[in-house]
């Protein structure tokens, strides 16, 4: 089996992840994992497919004849078993142009690595200012202590707040 990483974006409409996964389906690939999202007015995602080696290049072909998205594909990499720790950070803190730099370059610097990094912008409920809120899947190398990632995520300003989920 192969697997394929689909990158996807196109202006939003009713209906194209039905479109998408009858092209998957018709060529008997298989769904595997998506990230797919509605931003600014278009739709845009991530996807990984797994499709028998048979049927990779029909399903590729098909794939890059879809009008309503622009899609690229990617070979998908072996992938290693990995002993690092997986832990979810959720921060919280005041909105402001660069937060995600700050925290991606903290992240970055402790030796760790982002694998899934959801944000959004909310309305602070009593406050009435923007938060920023973002949920980091962040795998930490072998040696790295979770609080050290915490205590250096938390120093980049008073306001920001980090818990972690099990």
């Amino acid at each position: 089996m192969k697997q394929l990483i689909l990158t996807l974006i196109g202006r939003d409409k009713a209906g194209l992840v039905e479109q998408l996964a009858t092209v998957i389906a018709s060529h008997h690939g298989n769904w595997m994992a998506s990230n797919l999202s509605h931003l600014g007015g278009y739709f845009a995602g991530i996807l990984q497919v797994e499709v028998a080696e048979a049927h990779l290049g029909a399903l590729t072909t098909e794939l890059e004849r879809m009008t309503d998205l622009d899609i690229r594909i990617q070979q998908g990499l072996d992938s290693a078993l990995r002993s690092e720790q997986q832990l979810q950070f959720v921060i919280t803190g005041n909105d402001r142009p660069g937060i995600v730099k700050e925290l991606s370059a903290v992240i970055k610097h402790k030796g760790a690595n982002i694998v899934h990094f959801e944000s959004n912008k909310q309305s602070a409920p009593n406050w009435g200012v923007p938060l920023f809120h973002a949920i980091a899947t962040v795998e930490l190398p072998p040696g790295l202590n979770k609080d050290d990632v915490v205590t250096a995520l938390e120093s980049i300003a008073s306001d920001v707040m980090v818990d972690i989920e099990a």
